[in-house]
């Protein structure tokens, strides 16, 4: 039995012969300063790249923002312009429009009085055309009238005379 236990010593898995130990630190040096040299300054070239770009995009998106808040500042500057420009111009518009209408008004004014002042001519002007040709009926009227009453008097005399003188 004592052999089946230095048997059972010197074949326990756990223990690694010193063989082992050598190669598997050889080969772990050789993987090692391969990785070192080779592997770990790709890496190390592929990080550095990586945090410049995103270094760089975020430098960018900062300059973007800055940028967007200018313009934005800017908008926002011109849009209150616009609406102090268009509040000036409805004003001028309500100026103009009420001196247009006093203006109008002024006009429908003089020509109301120019119209009443012509109808007040023609008026004038009829009457006394209508005077006129009244005094000129009447006169007329007037001497037809006493005509009649001096033909009719001297009629009335002839008759008289006549009666006279007959008598």
């Amino acid at each position: 039995m004592r052999s089946i236990e230095l048997a059972a010593e010197e074949l326990n898995p756990l223990i690694p012969h010193t063989a082992e130990i050598i190669v598997g630190f050889i080969a772990f040096s050789l993987l090692y300063m391969v990785l070192r040299r080779a592997v770990v300054p790709r890496f190390e070239k592929a990080f550095a790249e990586r945090t410049d770009a995103i270094q760089g995009g975020m430098e960018r998106a900062e300059k973007a923002q800055i940028e967007a808040e200018a313009a934005l500042k800017q908008y926002k500057a011109q849009l209150q312009d616009a609406r102090g420009e268009a509040a000036s111009i409805r004003e001028e518009a309500r100026a103009q429009g009420a001196a247009i209408i006093e203006e109008m008004r002024v006009k429908a004014q003089e020509e109301a009085t120019r119209i009443a002042a012509s109808a007040q001519a023609a008026i004038e002007s009829e009457r006394q055309a209508a005077l006129t040709s009244l005094r000129n009926e009447v006169g007329t009227l007037a001497t037809q009238l006493a005509s009649k009453i001096v033909g009719e008097h001297s009629m009335t005399r002839s008759v008289s005379q006549e009666l006279w003188i007959v008598s």
